[in-house]
């Protein structure tokens, strides 16, 4: 090209980067944060604090939970929480016949007693467990299987209380003990199957079938197991399924026996005290060591209205749970014993509980039992042993030379006896004095000679 004269060529377009040290993303490509990476071990650090910060939390609120559970029971220990009027009274100012709260609440769910000034017109007699009925002019009439059916078994089944597939049979009169064979006697009535027993009867001079009636009710006191052991060991709630801890504000106070998958029997005199409000009592079943968690409420306790606490006679109460029970295993009732069982001396029995293991000695955590036997009421009621503390409504049980006995905090519980592979509840713990001593045997009250008294209990409040 001819100098001086401008030049028409472009100058080539370079294709270098401005600045040849930093890269020029590329399309598609994230370009990464600018930011150095958090290491591992803060991340670690960071999690560890949340979790410690959460545990703390959880640990804070199980303390707090766990204190307002012990205050709360503190504070029903001593006093009673009237809604009504929103203030607290205390529990010695509940059923006492004054209405302290404003509604009357403290005044409503509490202990009675009840008489009984009539016959219960059912009953069963004697080991083979024959039906009579009552009449208040006639008196008690054995009742004849003429033109007895299954119906007429359930009906009266159902007037004596827990019913689980009754059954009947027929004994011959001839095979009756002495007393009954002779009569009076009294049959069903045609069409008389839903009729209460009583009345659907006829009298009779004599059976014209010869037989007479025994019924089985329930599966009561029948158990997998009847191991017997002398003396007081561990025993298992599965032998022994009627015994239940009667307790009162979660601590274990008496033993008591299942009659029904909502009927308690007990001792009057575990009830003593200035505590009648039934909220603090609850029952626990089915359990071999003694547990204070769960058990069920109760919204009855009836004492025997002629119960004396001076003398222990009419030593009886009766608890109905809120809700029944589920039957099983762990949880069976006992069988009320038929009338005039006639336990002979040195009749074998036992008696079980969670009571002291020894005179002024610690509780039982596992529950107890003891074979014993009965001792003679002629012999119980001589000068050597009880003499005249002991009455009809008694009876003695034990080992004269001492060793066994029941003891403190077995009260209440269940004295039982073996028939026709049936157990049946012929006492319960009330009285002695010490525990285990010679000439001194526990003192039970006699279940035979207030079955009147538990029959209508459970009637009138069904």
């Amino acid at each position: 090209m001819p100098k001086g004269e401008p030049s028409t060529e472009l100058p080539a377009q370079s294709c270098e980067p401005l600045n040849p040290e930093q890269p020029v993303p590329r399309p598609g490509r994230r370009k990464r944060p600018m930011t150095n990476p958090e290491p591992q071990k803060v991340k670690v650090l960071k999690r560890r604090n949340i979790l410690l910060g959460i545990l703390i939390f959880v640990v804070i609120v199980g303390i707090v939970v766990t204190v307002a559970y012990f205050v709360k029971k503190l504070i029903e220990s001593k006093y009673f929480f009237c809604t009504s009027s929103v203030k607290f009274i205390p529990l010695e100012r509940t059923c006492d016949g004054n209405k302290d709260c404003s509604g009357g609440e403290d005044e409503l769910a509490c202990l009675s007693s009840f008489i009984v000034n009539t016959t219960f017109p059912v009953r069963l007699i004697s080991a083979e467990r024959v039906l009579q009925v009552y009449n208040p002019d006639s008196g008690w009439k054995t009742v004849c299987s003429d033109n007895w059916n299954a119906q007429h078994t359930q009906t009266a089944c159902a007037q004596l209380g827990y019913t689980s597939s009754p059954s009947s049979s027929n004994v011959q009169v001839s095979a009756l003990p002495s007393p009954l064979k002779t009569g009076p006697f009294a049959t069903v009535r045609t069409g008389s199957e839903n009729t209460p027993a009583h009345q659907a009867t006829i009298d009779r001079s004599v059976c014209s079938t010869g037989s007479v009636v025994s019924l089985t009710c329930s599966d009561c006191g029948q158990v997998s197991s009847e191991d017997r052991i002398v003396g007081g060991v561990d025993g298992l709630i599965e032998d022994w399924p009627w015994q239940v801890s009667l307790q009162q504000n979660d601590q274990h106070r008496c033993g008591g026996s299942l009659l029904s998958p909502r009927w308690i029997v007990s001792a009057a005199h575990c009830f003593a005290g200035n505590i009648r409000e039934l909220s603090r009592w609850k029952v626990m079943s089915g359990q071999t060591h003694m547990d204070t968690l769960g058990g069920s409420s109760v919204d009855r306790i009836i004492l025997h209205g002629q119960y004396n606490e001076d003398k222990n006679d009419y030593d009886l109460a009766m608890m109905r749970l809120s809700s029944p029970i589920s039957v099983g295993v762990n949880r069976k009732p006992v069988c009320l014993p038929p009338k005039d069982l006639s336990l002979p001396d040195k009749a074998p029995v036992v008696v079980t509980g969670w009571g002291l293991l020894r005179e002024d000695g610690k509780a039982a955590s596992t529950l107890q039992k003891a074979n014993i036997e009965i001792i003679a009421q002629s012999t119980c009621t001589s000068p050597a042993l009880y003499g005249h503390y002991i009455t009809p409504r008694m009876i003695c049980a034990g080992n004269l030379k001492g060793n066994v006995d029941a003891c403190q905090g077995d009260s209440g519980g269940p004295l039982v006896y073996s028939s026709s592979f049936r157990w049946n509840l012929v006492g319960v713990v009330s009285w002695g004095v010490g525990c285990a001593q010679a000439n001194r045997p526990g003192v039970y009250s006699n279940v035979d000679e207030m079955l009147n008294w538990i029959y209508t209990v459970i009637e009138k409040n069904q």
